[in-house]
């Protein structure tokens, strides 16, 4: 590997991932070429709708690969390539001469970006901020669509505390949840530490003694409204103490191998540009992908309260899209300005993402 290949791959491996999967790893073939590996955690992850989300983190990968290539004068071209296995893409990557090239403007975010689940000021998105987020969106046909009054705030507060419930009911996102989280933990390659879960140390003390085993789930539920103290903190009081949630609606439907890459490029885009702007960004991605199981017919669990709850869910959500916007719409989250969070999701090292497994690593 050049050390020009290095150096980009060292940059590309902080692009964002559900539950920090980074679900791809790089096989290089020549100074200028390599497969990336995609791979999904459909089977094993209640979130990954049909590989959608792992799709977005592969596009997010190739978008950032292509930001720290500005830096040599280079830019990328992909070509995803024929296969029969939809849960393991195969995308050609090559760096290419792009003479006159400046340096992105976005460069100097790819490492500063992260995720903040605490709560942040409310308020403060002016119109010219809007606007420069809105032109790295609009630019590629897509659409912003913004709640950022009180009440349009409020709203989104009461829809993530009721989708919140779904999540912690569950048995099946359960088992994501306890392998997903490091517990004790300020810094972690391959997971989320403890730390910036976003919960208070009482909260998250008794979150890990809950989700050692599903029975103390089912208990604590019962008996002690364990959901509720988790969604206030993770849910309701952080969608009120921000500047503004959004959709992004892509120009073509969501959910196609053909083209969620590219969503992914562009929300990585859009992600640097929030960063960019001194602002700090969490992924609210719940009430999508339970509207998205409801709307296709397809089963996620099998908690009869839960699938009646992503109903409503589904209903509520679709009155805030224009027609047709559940179809499009790609990501969800809230923006905000307040302090960098103190403990965040790291990577994997280069050695170790250019380590093709026979079968997916995640």
């Amino acid at each position: 590997m050049t050390d020009t290949m290095r150096k980009i791959l060292d940059l590309a491996r902080w692009a964002p991932s559900g539950d920090n999967t980074q679900p791809q790893r790089a096989e290089i073939l020549s100074d200028r070429e390599l497969v990336l590996h995609g791979y999904d955690t459909r089977h094993h992850c209640v979130y990954d709708l049909d590989g959608a989300p792992s799709r977005l983190a592969h596009g997010a990968f190739i978008e950032t690969m292509d930001v720290a290539a500005s830096a040599h004068g280079l830019s990328v071209e992909v070509a995803l390539e024929p296969t029969d296995d939809e849960t393991h893409l195969k995308y050609r990557v090559r760096l290419v001469d792009a003479p006159g090239r400046e340096l992105s403007s976005l460069f100097p975010f790819i490492e500063k970006r992260t995720t903040q689940r605490r709560p942040m000021r409310a308020g403060g998105l002016t119109a010219d901020v809007r606007a420069k987020l809105e032109q790295v969106v609009t630019a590629a046909g897509g659409q912003v669509l913004w709640f950022d009054t009180f009440e349009k705030r409020l709203s989104f507060a009461r829809l993530l505390y009721r989708s919140a419930w779904i999540r912690l009911v569950m048995k099946e996102a359960f088992e994501v949840h306890r392998s997903v989280i490091e517990w004790n933990a300020r810094f972690s390659v391959d997971r989320i530490p403890q730390g910036a879960v976003g919960v208070d140390p009482m909260v998250g003390a008794i979150m890990r003694w809950t989700m050692q085993d599903w029975r103390r789930v089912e208990f604590m539920n019962r008996w002690f409204a364990g959901t509720v103290m988790p969604r206030i903190q993770l849910d309701f009081l952080p969608s009120l103490l921000c500047a503004s949630h959004f959709v992004l609606l892509a120009p073509f439907e969501f959910g196609q191998l053909a083209t969620d890459a590219e969503a992914g490029r562009l929300l990585q885009r859009f992600w640097l540009s929030v960063t960019s702007q001194g602002m700090l960004l969490q992924p609210e991605m719940t009430p999508l992908i339970f509207s998205r199981y409801v709307e296709t017919g397809r089963p996620f669990t099998v908690h009869s309260g839960a699938v009646q709850r992503a109903e409503e869910i589904r209903q509520t959500f679709r009155t805030l899209l224009p027609e047709g916007g559940l179809r499009r719409a790609f990501f969800v989250g809230r923006i905000g300005y307040g302090p960098e969070p103190t403990s965040r999701s790291l990577r994997l090292e280069v050695d170790r993402l250019t380590e093709v497994p026979p079968t997916s690593p995640v």
